[in-house]
């Protein structure tokens, strides 16, 4: 009885079998791997789960949009580095490349390859050279030219000009025309000022004596400038006409280009600074002489001038020194004519060592309202010498018979009477007045 019931105790029951078996299917090491995922899977499973993990986490929105910059600016960054590798690369082969073909070309190769390298790299500053000129428009002169054989005359006529180049800051510009025969320079005669334009309108002529087998080695030199009452005029542009290529079987008339003006053409003898009132009820003219600037140089090393003027008291004019030892003494001589007679003279005070003279110094004249558009002012600046002559450094004609600047300046006093008004003059020579003061 007892073995029967140890044998029916070590026999297995039907619920412990299959727990045994599970128990050993559980301990048993898999014999079969797991199945791999492709590339696609895991870039597609990594990317859900990152969007899914972004998801979760909340962010501000101004975080997206600088994350979105940097990744723009990463962009950015490569292309730029791809593209410099890549011209670099180009200009490292180009060297390469040369040395090849200088070692199979040859000497006389390379000679040649250097002289066409030097003419590509002039051609370059000589375009742009012209591309400048091209750009530069001083503006158009019109004008005619007739010579009258019986007389041996050379009339010069200064009918207009368009577009001129603007001087002023208001973008125009206050034009007139200076007109001598090259090279003597002996007779100069200068048109009205028109005011406030780039297209003036002038219609004056001019007449030169010269003898018309001297003609042929003249050459007309018609100087536009713009004027500036209290400094240095100008100049806009000039025409050069050589006589010797002028048909003078008929009047010629044309159009010329300015071209810019030569310094040679700007001769100076100085500058004179003038202030001009007329008091009609009193018959009172009052000439200021302020003062003279950058006067000619009349010995070695010498400093001289001379001015007659209406002085008009102002802070702004100041007398500046030559720092030379050899400079000499300038002073002024004023002359008031009337049909070619003298009717009173007057002159400033001598300025020591200097071609700047100040002198702000006045002198008054009687003239009565029918004598003043009559009357004429001769103003001269002279170097003084102690022991010979002095020497006429240049002088100018204000009034009657006047031209330019003086013309225009006498003009404004007239029109404005009992108002100083003051202006700067270019000093000229003296063969050049005194053909003014013979005009009728």
């Amino acid at each position: 009885m007892q073995g029967s019931d140890m044998e029916a105790g070590l026999a297995p029951s039907p619920g412990s079998t299959t727990s045994v078996q599970k128990l050993k299917n559980s301990e048993a090491p898999p014999t079969q791997a797991p199945p791999q995922n492709s590339p696609r899977e895991l870039t597609i499973s990594t990317r859900t789960k990152l969007l899914n993990d972004l998801q979760k986490v909340h962010l501000p929105s101004w975080a997206f949009v600088a994350l979105g910059f940097i990744i723009v600016l990463l962009i950015l960054s490569c292309c730029i580095c791809v593209c410099r590798k890549f011209v670099f690369k180009r200009k490292k082969e180009k060297p390469g490349n040369e040395k090849s073909r200088k070692e199979s070309i040859g000497m006389s190769s390379v000679r040649d390859e250097g002289i066409t390298q030097i003419q590509h790299h002039d051609s370059k500053p000589q375009e742009k050279q012209v591309e400048c000129k091209e750009e530069v428009n001083l503006g158009k002169l019109q004008f005619s030219l007739d010579y009258n054989f019986t007389e041996d005359t050379l009339i010069v006529g200064v009918i207009q000009a368009e577009d001129l180049a603007a001087m002023d800051m208001s973008g125009t510009s206050d034009p007139y025309v200076k007109l001598c025969l090259l090279p003597d320079k002996k007779k100069k005669f200068e048109t009205k000022i028109h005011r406030k334009t780039l297209n003036p309108t002038f219609n004056e002529s001019f007449t030169f004596k010269v003898p018309y087998s001297e003609l042929g080695g003249k050459t007309l030199l018609m100087t536009v400038y713009d004027f500036d009452r209290f400094s240095k005029h100008d100049a806009i542009g000039a025409v050069r006409v050589p006589m010797n290529r002028v048909d003078f079987s008929h009047v010629t008339e044309e159009w010329r280009e300015l071209q810019k003006v030569e310094h040679e053409e700007q001769e100076k003898l100085g500058d004179i600074c003038l202030s001009l009132r007329y008091v009609p009820t009193a018959g009172k003219l009052t000439i200021v002489i302020l003062e003279a600037k950058n006067l000619k140089k009349m010995d070695v090393g010498g400093l001289s001038a001379c001015l007659t003027v209406d002085v008009v008291p102002e802070q702004r004019y100041r007398n500046i020194y030559t720092q030379d030892r050899d400079v000499k003494d300038p002073y002024v001589k004023i002359h008031l004519m009337q049909n070619g007679k003298r009717l009173k003279k007057k002159k400033t005070t001598i300025k020591k060592n200097t071609l700047n003279p100040y002198y702000n110094e006045s002198f008054s004249f009687e003239v009565s309202s029918e004598q003043i558009q009559k009357v004429q002012i001769i103003v001269t600046v002279l170097d003084y010498d102690k022991i010979g002559k002095n020497d006429t450094i240049g002088k100018i004609l204000v009034g009657t018979n006047s031209s330019g600047t003086e013309q225009r300046h006498w003009e404004d006093v007239l029109a404005s009477p009992r108002r100083p008004i003051a202006q700067w003059h270019a000093l000229k020579p003296d063969e050049d007045v005194d053909a003014e003061l013979k005009k009728k």
